[in-house]
């Protein structure tokens, strides 16, 4: 049995890149909730094999640490971001209370969507039934969507076990292709490491699906910038540790080597 499969997403860094550039080149020109305004097109797919090494961009610099330590704070079911600035970061300040709270975000649903603790259980079917079609974590809960700081971009995923391996894709309904996107990467490729080192599995394929994917009108010059380098060789990940459980994963666990990016590339978030 092969363990590649034809696909026709783009794939890897190199893959990113062209799909950053076919959503500029040739996206539609919207208008969007921010007043910035996006080009943007409707519908893409990347696929990441882990087995070639962890997709952390290399045509930018990116803060691995704070991707991985909001990672933590999602599975520890946290929406206050003190926590995270404890931790030296900022990325959900803009739409923070004065007290930190962000309202019932990733966290909250992944940890109790109705009641449901859906990290636990999803973990629990994965080890009683490998097989099943139904090992999927939502953070969609429209009953609590309009109390929510900011409704989740990253809205669905779920696990594949195949023999060995263990697959996971991801469904993202919006899609900053420059800011947000190289985060989403890393953040589920950690995931997908996370938990295939609880379970003894392989992590295999990260699958990345689209919805509205694109590129604000005021990252038009940093994304020209990013898209006139060549990716360099993707960095090894090593997790040192093994937990029973997803929640208990800290960065200390996590060992990167050969990260050699090109500069980082500064852009405004739009809010």
């Amino acid at each position: 049995m092969l363990d590649h499969y034809p696909t026709n997403a783009y794939e890897h860094e190199a893959g990113y890149l062209t799909l950053l550039h076919s959503v500029f080149a040739y996206g539609s020109q919207q208008m969007d909730r921010t007043g910035v305004g996006t080009t943007s097109i409707f519908g893409a797919q990347m696929r990441f094999d882990l087995r070639r090494g962890f997709p952390l961009l290399t045509t930018k610099r990116l803060p691995f640490r704070h991707i991985a330590e909001e990672l933590f704070w999602f599975l520890r079911g946290e929406t206050n971001v003190k926590s995270l600035q404890a931790n030296g970061v900022s990325i959900w300040d803009e739409w923070a209370k004065e007290d930190g709270d962000l309202g019932p975000i990733y966290g909250k649903q992944w940890r109790d969507f109705g009641g449901v603790d859906q990290i636990k259980s999803l973990m629990e079917g994965l080890r009683a039934n490998p097989n099943s079609r139904r090992h999927i974590v939502s953070a969609w809960n429209p009953a609590e969507i309009p109390d929510m700081a900011l409704p989740p971009c990253h809205t669905l995923f779920q696990f594949h076990v195949d023999r060995t391996f263990l697959d996971l894709q991801l469904y993202q309904r919006s899609a900053d292709m420059f800011l947000g996107v190289p985060f989403n990467i890393a953040s589920y490729s950690l995931l997908l490491s996370l938990a295939a080192k609880t379970l003894g599995k392989i992590p295999r394929y990260f699958m990345h699906t689209l919805g509205d994917a694109h590129v604000y009108h005021n990252h038009r010059d940093a994304v020209d910038m990013q898209l006139a380098r060549d990716p360099k060789n993707e960095p090894i990940l090593q997790i040192k540790t093994w937990r029973e459980n997803l929640w208990d994963y800290t960065f200390e666990d996590l060992e990167l080597s050969g990260y050699d990016p090109m500069p980082k590339i500064s852009a405004q978030v739009a809010v």
